[in-house]
């Protein structure tokens, strides 16, 4: 009798819903029929493939086979990929707390951090790493050197250096730190009223970098305040609930996430009392503001509560969550999309939907829907956030990216420092003059630069036909000649392109002196998003304009 029972329980069932039963049953049959496969696959190769084969690599080719039509963020992360991911979301490692590069044979320091074991132990930038623990580095990669100085901290190595401003090598022993990167590296009173926070990363604990910078600003006088959230790429979404809880009332809602799965369904509101809701905000953003960075200038702007300024951002409304997969492997997978106050996502770039070469393309506008702001200012979904008030971006030359990833910017700097005979220059009102510049030119005379240029490509290969051919003889005088025309190219990008690598080299050889809080300092005092940020916080019937009267423009 139970089994007639169940029998007419589950013949209604399948009446009821044929369609979605059948379809769940593919589904786990394509599942389990594909897994196992799969694992044939992996068995058969593993015995009978000629060569040797390593089954870790193998399992890495297809978790990256597997995860390289989803979005880019989820990854699938392995026992080794860990360290980087820790210190992704803590900002900690243990080690000793610089940057570095590779500069011919030789690594060296490029940036200490200040009050770091590096930095305690007198290194600096231009200083060759010659060996570590007795064991040349000469030809060694940067992260081959980045490995050994990274270990348990309260460990200690010696470090052999070739010093920059003497030459002098030495041994120095040094004890390793757990190194915490800071979200925020600088903050400061810009004019007597106006106070500014630069926040680069939100990683673990943030929000209190930020909370402790707001309430020592405010003791110096601040009425106003600029948040940078400029090429800050997110991090850890709980801490952009916690900084625009500073600024909004007890109870508010900043995000919402929204899954498949129904656990992934969450609200975010904040739960501490604000520190203030009434101080002016402006915050800065462009298009390397992502994620968390996105929630926090998203939320502030529903909420009407900040003049947001600058470019469009990012456009990532994706949330990820590491799953554990065993043996201290993990996949980080995207689960959920976020949305703002206003009910918006920010996503910009549909990965559901691949277009048959694999790329995937921006929301088009046919789907990008309007929403309102607490004021009832327009704001719409599907493109990142909008700034209230836009400032043209500054974009760099492909030749002088070229310039700063060959090494010869900071080489130059370098060589400024010593020839000043490493005398400190002027951190706010430095610049270069025209005669540096000139100088740097005549560095560059004899150092090639790789210029992404038709007619060199052109040329070489002429030149190349030519030897093959018999000709090069012949026509060498007249390929020459090309050439030295083709190579004058070089010192008109240096002239046409001044300003922008002048301003690279004066943050180099102020990072030099002052660290990277001397860099932002130098910035402020010519930055035109921060100048106009400061313009708006001084005109009060202008801000309260913005946020009561403008639509914000989409595009």
């Amino acid at each position: 009798m139970k089994i007639i029972k169940y029998g007419l329980l589950l013949f209604s069932t399948i009446i009821c819903g044929t369609a979605a039963v059948k379809a769940e049953e593919s589904r786990d049959f394509k599942i389990a029929k594909n897994l196992e496969i799969l694992f044939n696959l992996y068995r058969e190769i593993n015995t009978n493939y000629v060569d040797e084969v390593d089954p870790e690599i193998i399992m890495l080719n297809s978790a990256e086979g597997m995860l390289k039509d989803l979005d880019p963020y989820t990854e699938f992360l392995s026992e080794d990929d860990l360290e980087d991911f820790e210190i992704l979301t803590t900002g900690k490692y243990g080690g000793i707390g610089a940057l570095i590069r590779k500069d011919g044979e030789w690594v060296e320091i490029t940036q200490p951090y200040r009050g770091f074991p590096a930095d305690k132990a007198g290194l600096k930038a231009g200083d060759q790493i010659v060996a570590i623990d007795g064991e040349d580095m000469r030809g060694a990669e940067s992260g081959t050197v980045s490995s050994l100085m990274k270990g348990e901290p309260g460990t200690t190595f010696t470090l052999t250096v070739k010093k920059f401003d003497s030459g002098e090598v030495q041994d120095l022993r040094i004890k390793r730190e757990i190194v915490t990167i800071p979200g925020v590296p600088y903050y400061g009173m810009i004019e007597d009223s106006i106070g500014y926070i630069n926040h680069e990363s939100f990683s673990e604990d943030c929000s209190t970098e930020i909370r402790n910078a707001f309430n020592d600003l405010k003791q110096q006088g601040m009425t106003s305040l600029i948040i940078d959230l400029r090429n800050n790429g997110g991090g850890i979404m709980q801490e952009a609930v916690k900084i625009v809880s500073m600024f909004v009332p007890k109870g508010s809602e900043v995000v919402s996430i929204r899954g498949k799965a129904q656990e992934m369904e969450a609200s975010s509101k904040t739960t501490t009392e604000p520190l203030d809701t009434d101080i002016k905000i402006g915050v800065l953003i462009n298009r390397g503001s992502a994620s968390a960075s996105e929630i926090v200038a998203g939320a502030l702007q529903d909420m009407d509560r900040a003049v947001i300024i600058g470019q469009r951002s990012f456009g990532k409304g994706l949330v990820q969550s590491p799953r554990p997969l065993g043996y201290n492997a993990f996949v980080k997978i995207t689960t959920a999309k976020y949305y703002i106050p206003s009910g918006r996502c920010v996503q910009a770039i549909d990965y559901s939907h691949v277009n048959e070469d694999g790329s995937v393309g921006y929301i088009p506008d046919s789907l990008i829907r309007e929403f309102h702001t607490l004021n009832g200012r327009k704001v719409y979904d599907g493109g990142g956030i909008m700034p209230d008030v836009k400032v043209p971006v500054e974009n760099i030359s492909i030749f002088t990216i070229n310039l700063y990833t060959q090494g010869y910017l900071e080489e130059f700097a370098l060589e400024y420092i010593r020839d000043r005979g490493f005398t400190p220059v002027d951190e706010e009102n430095f610049r270069l003059s025209d005669e540096d510049y000139r100088r740097f030119i005549d560095f560059m005379k004899d150092r090639e630069v790789r210029i992404e240029s038709e007619t060199k490509y052109v040329l070489e290969t002429l030149r190349n036909t030519a030897e093959k051919e018999k000709y090069d003889e012949r026509i060498k005088e007249y390929l020459d000649k090309i050439e030295v025309e083709v190579s004058k190219e070089k010192e008109a990008e240096l002239l046409e392109f001044k300003d922008e690598i002048s301003r690279i080299i004066e943050d180099n050889i102020i990072l030099y002196y002052y660290y990277s809080e001397g860099v932002v300092r130098h910035k402020l005092t010519y930055d035109p998003t921060v100048l106009k940020a400061v313009d708006i916080l001084n005109d009060s019937a202008e801000y309260r304009d913005i946020l009561t009267n403008r639509d914000t423009d989409r595009k």
